[in-house]
C-alpha cells in the first residue's frame, strides 16, 4: 500500500537508508543517521512537496519523496526526487510503484520539471527512471568520493508540459 508518510515512519525510514549509507554509493552520505534526523528531513518536505511510503505487512519496504531543486525562486517548478527500496525487496516494482504515484502527484501539483540524480554507474537505476519517462540530460564526473573511489552523478528529467 502506498500512502504518504507519517512520523512514525522515520524509524523505519532511517533503517531502510543507513543500509545504502553504509554498502552502497546510491546516497553519497557517509554516516547513519537516526530516526530524529529522518524525522527532522520529513518535516522539511511535507506538507509543501509528498513524502510517500509503500507499507507491506506493517513495514516501511520503500519510500519516494520530492524536495526542491534549488533554494533560489525561479527554482521553484523544479523539484528532484528520490526513491528508495529495502535492500531485500528489488525487482517486485515498489520502485515503479512508488514513483508512478509520485509524479502524478508532482504533475498535479503544476511542477514543471522532476529531476533524478543518479550515482554512476547503476544500470537498474537508470532503467527505473527511463521506464518512468526520464531522458539523461548531464553527467558530472567524480563528483563524489566514497569507498575509495571518484563517482559521476547523472542526472535525468522529466518535463511537464502544461
Amino acid at each position: 500500500m502506498i500512502r504518504p508518510v507519517n512520523p512514525k515512519d522515520s524509524a523505519d525510514i532511517a533503517e531502510l537508508y543507513n543500509y545504502y549509507i553504509k554498502n552502497s554509493s546510491a546516497t553519497f552520505e557517509e554516516e547513519e543517521i537516526d530516526s530524529q534526523e529522518m524525522l527532522h528531513r520529513i518535516n522539511k518536505v511535507v506538507p509543501r512537496l509528498p513524502w510517500l511510503v509503500f507499507e507491506e505487512n506493517g513495514k516501511i519496504v520503500g519510500y519516494a519523496y520530492a524536495t526542491p531543486w534549488k533554494p533560489r525562486s525561479a527554482y521553484r517548478y523544479s523539484v528532484e526526487v528520490s526513491v528508495y527500496v529495502h535492500h531485500g525487496e528489488h525487482g517486485k516494482g515498489i520502485g515503479s510503484k512508488l514513483y508512478g504515484r509520485l509524479i502524478q502527484i508532482l504533475k498535479e501539483l503544476g511542477l514543471h520539471v522532476i529531476i533524478g540524480g543518479i550515482t554512476l554507474p547503476n544500470e537498474a537505476s537508470v532503467k527505473l527512471h527511463e521506464k518512468m519517462g526520464f531522458i539523461k540530460v548531464a553527467e558530472f564526473e567524480e563528483v563524489g568520493y566514497k569507498f575509495g573511489k571518484w563517482l559521476n552523478v547523472g542526472y535525468w528529467e522529466i518535463i511537464n508540459q502544461f
